[in-house]
C-alpha cells in the first residue's frame, strides 16, 4: 500500500489546540507540548483518521493553489516526523 493511501489520526492521547497565551496551534500529549507551524498545523488539522494523505494533500494544494508535486513530499516529511514523535498513528 502506498503511504499516500493511509489515514493518518492524532495518537491516544494527543489533542490539537490553540495555545491560550500565544494564540499558536500546538500538540498536547502527556510528556509535553510541541510548537506547530501554520504549514504543520493545516496538515495536523486534517488528520482525522477518515481522510487518506491523497486527500488531504489535494485539499491543501486546491486551497493553496500549489501544485501536488510540490506539496507530496512536505506533507509525507511533516507526517513522519510526527509518527516518529509517537504524535500520530496511521491507519489504513
Amino acid at each position: 500500500m502506498s503511504p499516500m493511501d493511509s489515514r493518518p489520526a492524532l495518537a491516544p492521547g494527543v489533542r490539537l489546540q490553540i495555545d491560550k497565551i500565544t494564540g499558536e496551534p500546538v500538540l498536547l500529549y502527556p510528556e509535553g507540548i510541541m510548537a506547530l507551524n501554520s504549514t504543520a498545523h493545516e496538515i495536523v488539522a486534517r488528520c482525522d483518521g477518515a481522510a487518506t494523505v491523497e486527500a488531504i494533500a489535494t485539499a491543501l494544494a486546491a486551497e493553496y493553489e500549489i501544485s501536488r508535486d510540490a506539496l507530496d513530499g512536505d506533507i509525507l516529511e511533516c507526517l513522519e516526523d510526527l509518527r516518529n514523535r509517537r504524535l500520530i498513528v496511521f491507519a489504513t
